[in-house]
């Protein structure tokens, strides 16, 4: 009854063209490594911690070279702006000691220019006459000094 279910019975009913595969099971074996021994990693541990620490060491120094460039050139530059200012100065300093100008001063605060006909030593003998007339107290020593600060006021 069976053939007749599937169908025509002058046919021989078909059988299956798939054959079963026999599957051998083989097995593969397996070798596991072992992990890495504990001396080990702790060697590559600290192989990677000192070639981090070297490289924050390498950082930090240049670092350190890029902020003692910076404060260099702020020096320089110090160094420039005061060079300026010294030139500055010293025209100033020449403009003022100029012959010309320190006449101009001593006419303008009242200093009239000495004869060249009266002697230098004529005229601090009579200035100090005249200081020995106001105080005649003075001793010939104190005189002399008075001669010498009049020479050197000149």
């Amino acid at each position: 009854m069976a053939a007749y279910i599937q169908g025509n019975l002058a046919r021989k009913p078909k059988q299956d063209t798939v054959q079963k595969l026999k599957v051998k099971e083989t097995r593969k074996v397996v070798v596991r490594t072992k992990s890495l021994p504990t001396q080990e990693k702790l060697l590559y541990l600290f192989t990677v911690a000192v070639l981090v620490i070297a490289s924050v060491v390498i950082l930090w120094r240049y670092a350190q070279i890029y902020q003692m460039n910076a404060a260099i050139l702020q020096v320089q530059q110090e160094i420039k702006q005061m060079q300026a200012e010294n030139m500055a100065l010293k025209q100033q300093i020449d403009k003022l000691q100029s012959p010309d100008r320190l006449k101009e001063e001593a006419v303008a605060r009242g200093f009239v220019p000495v004869d060249e006909s009266v002697q230098p030593q004529q005229q601090s003998a009579s200035k100090t006459a005249n200081a020995q007339k106001s105080q005649p107290a003075k001793t010939t020593a104190a005189a002399k000094d008075g001669t010498k600060k009049a020479v050197a006021q000149r």
